[in-house]
């Protein structure tokens, strides 16, 4: 209740009336008129009436105080039990909450997104409408792990306390295992380190507990790409390096994982994996022509095109009988340096080329006999061969016959031809989509032949091992691939590919077949004819399978929480299988078809929600204290009791926490009465006249 003026007349005019009756009561009493005093009290009690004072009642209504009730049901709160315990945590604390008068619940759920457990976020969402005034308190169920707290600069801003109700038992401990300094991207072949630690107790900065050092030792395994493990012994608590070699440019994979500790709330975070961007430094390219022709000059264009390409060519023209006792200085042909280029850096090349090679005494077997030493070790070599490789002087009668997929009859075949896929070269990767190529239709039959110009000779040959991906019209081999020891063989059959190059009848995809067979020889996944590769897109992991042997195999998932599923694959074109499922969890996913296999990463390949998952109030412990809240464990007694406390007093004690009363309301009616009777006014008016007019008639 309050009062208030309502003037009958507006407020200046008041005022003067005011004034004048001042002025006139002054002066009557100065001059000791008779009466003035009456004359006074009637102006006073008329100007009251003019002033006209109203008692104001106001009829309120208590708006509710919003209380937000955050539940985590993120997967750290799946393990040990911690579900359980908080869905039973909020169903005490809703039965209380429902006894409090002038209180209103908002709850929300929060499971895992990907920045981990983001609570303070869904308190945004919870309360974007809710004035400050109106906020009782945020009752947070969670084991700790929170990964959106604040900055301290925020914290102090939030409206209402902040209790936190943990789950999980706080000394339970986990083997974890993190990355501390590791590449982006590295060149093929050269040594990289990272830096990793594995952790049974508490890290550095967490000062809930003492800080113990960690004895003993625990087994890294390193997997690249999917490959075998190697074996790294590494000290607990104590920062180490491992040290890996790259497989092959583009993206390769490296996983990590430590065995199991002492004690274990989950494996997840035992393991780990990066991506490490491979780069060659420049592809080592040794050309050796044996005699001038027209497609010489093309093979050079081609590899000197390629700034990647760093090439040794020579042209043998002076075999070493023309050796003789003329200064090197007046020679126009110098003698070919056999010795340093295939005994001494012969492993610094990376691809060795054969161009219509004969032998001439240049090479001696010991010399071919390295290099078959060279492919059995993980060299490739190409050979291009020419009318030579069917004569005496051919490269198959020397040691490296052995490393050959087909032996020459001593044929050679001319005339005007196209080169044809077989039935593996139209499913084989190097040549599966050249340009112009036939390919299979869905039921498997061949489509137009191919749009490429004439050869017009090859080597005839028998085959004996590999796989023959172009051949003539009538089935003699052209290109044949195959493997040798840790190596790779590639023979081309004849020396007219140079006449696509020069676009002769249409041409042909020189170049590019060059560039893949290249890459073939160097061990890229993407043309490996048995290849299994994964892709995490939109949700969703993308499964394409490649067989050349036409093997129908499903391929077996394994999810990053370690359950598996069996995925058949449907065919999409002949050697070529896909599918797709639902990537429902983040992490490292490994796919495998019994031959081959491969990883995929969905999402966040080390989700942060599993870097650490022991209960914890560390990182809501400045939160909590800069709202005057309380962070309780939670036994299985309950919960502590809730209580409303006014504003300015304690949020928390022994065995309780407090929620703001605030009081807020709403006016739903104002009633306004006279505080001066009008009948009552009037006649006090009058007798004060009437007493003026008596006092002054004396």
């Amino acid at each position: 209740m309050k009062i208030v003026f309502a003037p009958l007349i507006g407020g200046e005019w008041l005022l003067v009336l005011a004034v004048l009756s001042a002025l006139l009561v002054g002066i009557c009493l100065f001059t000791r008129l008779p009466g003035s005093v009456w004359r006074g009290v009637a102006a006073v009690l008329l100007l009251a009436v003019l002033a006209n004072p109203m008692i104001v009642r106001e009829r309120r209504e208590i708006l509710p105080d919003i209380v937000a009730l955050i539940i985590d049901d993120s997967p750290s709160q799946q393990l040990d039990g911690r579900a359980d315990r908080a869905a039973a945590a909020a169903e005490l604390i809703r039965a209380q909450l429902a006894r409090l008068p002038d209180l209103q619940l908002r709850e929300m759920r929060i499971g895992e997104s990907l920045g981990g457990t983001r609570l303070f976020a869904a308190v945004e969402k919870l309360m974007f409408d809710v004035p400050a005034e109106r906020v009782a308190g945020i009752i947070m169920i969670s084991d700790g792990q929170v990964h959106d707290v604040p900055p301290q600069a925020l914290q102090s801003q939030l409206s209402g306390p902040v209790h936190a109700l943990l789950t999980g038992n706080p000394e339970q401990q986990d083997r974890r295992l993190s990355i501390a300094q590791a590449p982006k991207f590295g060149i093929v072949g050269e040594t990289l380190s990272l830096r990793l630690q594995v952790d049974d107790g508490d890290p550095a900065g967490d000062r809930s507990r003492p800080q113990e050092r960690q004895p003993g030792t625990a087994q890294i395994a390193l997997r690249l790409n999917g490959g075998a493990p190697t074996f790294h012994p590494v000290e607990v608590g104590e920062e180490a390096e491992l040290r890996f070699k790259l497989s092959h440019a583009g993206a390769n994979v490296v996983e990590l994982s430590v065995d199991p500790g002492p004690e274990e709330l989950t494996l997840r975070n035992n393991r780990t994996a990066l991506m490490v961007n491979g780069v060659r430094d420049r592809l080592r390219v040794l050309l050796v022509s044996g005699e001038p022709h027209p497609g010489e000059r093309t093979w050079r264009n081609l590899l000197k095109a390629d700034p990647g390409v760093d090439m040794v060519h020579f042209t043998i023209l002076r075999p070493p009988e023309k050796q003789d006792g003329t200064p090197v200085d007046e020679l126009s042909l110098i003698s070919f340096p056999t010795r340093e280029l295939f005994s001494i850096k012969l492993h610094e090349f990376d691809l060795i080329i054969f161009d219509r090679y004969k032998r001439r005494g240049v090479l001696p077997f010991t010399y071919f006999d390295n290099i078959a030493n060279y492919v059995d070790q993980g060299g490739a070599l190409l050979v291009a061969a020419g009318p030579a490789f069917a004569s005496g002087e051919s490269l198959y009668r020397t040691p490296l016959a052995i490393v050959f997929p087909a032996q020459p009859t001593g044929k050679i075949k001319t005339g005007g031809f196209r080169p044809q896929l077989t039935d593996l070269g139209a499913r084989h990767p190097v040549t599966e989509t050249l340009p112009g190529a036939n390919s299979f239709a869905d039921d498997g039959g061949a489509l137009d032949p191919p749009r490429w110009g004439r050869w017009f000779r090859f080597i005839e040959t028998e085959q004996l091992d590999g796989k023959m991906l172009l051949s003539a019209p009538d089935g003699a081999p052209l290109l044949l691939l195959d493997e040798v020891g840790e190596g790779r063989v590639a023979q081309l059959l004849s020396d007219h590919s140079w006449l696509w190059a020069r676009g002769f009848d249409g041409g042909g995809p020189q170049a590019e077949l060059l560039r893949r067979l290249a890459h073939w020889l160097m061990k890229e996944p993407d043309l490996e004819e048995e290849n299994l590769y994964a892709e995490y897109e939109a949700g969703e992991i993308l499964i394409e399978r490649r067989s050349v042997n036409l093997s129908d195999v499903p391929v077996l998932v394994e999810f990053p929480d370690g359950h598996s599923q069996l995925v058949e694959m449907m065919p999409v074109t002949p050697g070529k299988w896909r599918a797709q499922i639902e990537a429902q969890q983040p992490g490292i996913y490994h796919l495998r078809d019994g031959r081959r296999s491969t990883i995929v990463a969905a999402g966040d390949a080390n989700p942060v929600e599993f870097a650490d998952v022991r209960a914890t109030e560390n990182r809501l412990a400045p939160v909590v204290a800069a709202s005057g809240g309380a962070a309780v464990w939670l036994r299985a007694d309950g919960v502590p009791d809730i209580r409303r406390v006014g504003p300015g007093r304690d949020m928390a004690g022994q065995g309780w926490i407090g929620l703001r009363e605030n009081r807020q309301y709403l006016v739903a009616a104002l009633e306004q009465h006279s505080l001066l009777p009008a009948l009552l006014m009037l006649l006090l008016i009058a007798a004060a006249i009437g007493f003026a007019w008596r006092s002054e008639g004396r």
